[in-house]
């Protein structure tokens, strides 16, 4: 987990920078009280990257850089990296829930339904990622290598994938550090996405949704129509609040939305939390290149535990109707 600007350990020097390595007992209220005393000494470093337990689930750490207003205002989020071993993912991946991960996917059954198979800690760590290291590649074969690659592109194709051996990288930057992965969404970047091979393992899956360039009142609808598939995990319709039970599990969601007056609309989000932003605005904000104007079509993506894809292009197309 890499957040832009960790207590005491050692540090790893990186060019004229200083990266300290944090050891946090993740709760959510001690992980945000040790960042928040950390910014007070801003100025002593530049970057701080959080290791997460091999059991952690980044879905419920990344929000926290968007949710909670003392550290939103002081740093944000970079992107999420998970390191796979290409040499024992595919049985990771196969294999039933151990007893602790088990238990916590039991909850989220009852709690949203039957959602599919069962969710493993390496299927919710890939579908979150922003980059995806692919570590030991020199201890499979090309065919098994191969494999790996299109099993990982089925669960999350928006992720890159940096293919290493010995836990080698080429570079820290765009790989590790400085990825820059919520700056701007691409309409390349959507359109890879889609080229998933979601058969491949249905636990997870991904749905790329098409749009025509909305005007204001129709992006409030778009508004509203996320909030009901993010925070309340069903898609909208004219049941009642009271009737409404959560059906799917969004894990990532991303899009570009053009606007009839020419603007660009980004959206991003890790599961119940979204944001649309300018992308003109986002651009001057990070000091990043404008946007290039890309096709007039719009795309989301959206990954997660999400059942049949077929009804969510209509009721996206009903809820943003004029009736």
């Amino acid at each position: 987990m890499a957040a832009q600007p960790a207590s005491d350990t050692k540090s790893l020097g990186r060019d004229d920078c200083i990266i300290k390595e944090l050891t946090l007992d993740w709760g959510r209220d001690s992980g945000v009280t040790a960042l928040e005393a950390l910014m007070e000494r801003r100025g002593a470093f530049d970057y701080i990257l959080l290791e997460t337990t091999g059991l952690a689930d980044p879905g419920n750490i990344a929000p926290l850089f968007w949710n909670d207003d003392a550290l939103g205002s002081s740093i944000y989020l970079d992107g999420v990296v998970t390191l796979v071993d290409a040499k024992n993912i595919l049985k990771s991946l196969d294999e039933a829930p151990k007893d602790n991960e088990g238990a916590s996917n039991d909850a989220a059954a009852e709690q949203h339904g039957h959602l599919g198979p069962q969710l493993t800690t390496a299927h919710l760590q890939i579908s979150h990622a922003d980059i995806i290291v692919v570590n030991k590649g020199d201890l499979v074969s090309e065919a098994e290598l191969e494999k790996v690659r299109q099993r990982i592109r089925g669960l999350n194709g928006m992720a890159k994938l940096v293919m290493t051996t010995h836990s080698q990288v080429q570079k820290l930057e765009g790989v590790l550090l400085d990825l820059h992965a919520y700056d701007n969404v691409t309409a390349e970047d959507l359109d890879f996405a889609a080229k998933g091979h979601s058969h491949l393992d249905p636990t997870i899956t991904t749905i790329t949704l098409r749009l025509p360039p909305l005007s204001s009142a129709k992006l409030a609808k778009l508004d509203a129509w996320l909030r009901s598939v993010c925070w309340e995990s069903v898609l909208p319709g004219p049941q009642s609040r009271e009737e409404r039970t959560p059906s799917f599990e969004v894990h990532r969601i991303k899009g570009r939305i053009p606007l009839t007056d020419g603007r660009v609309m980004l959206l991003q989000g890790v599961r119940e939390i979204y944001e649309l932003t300018d992308a003109a605005d986002r651009a001057r904000q990070r000091k990043r290149e404008q946007p290039k104007k890309d096709d007039d079509i719009g795309k989301i993506v959206v990954i997660g535990r999400l059942g049949a894809s077929s009804p969510w292009q209509k009721n996206l197309d009903s809820s943003l109707s004029d009736g």
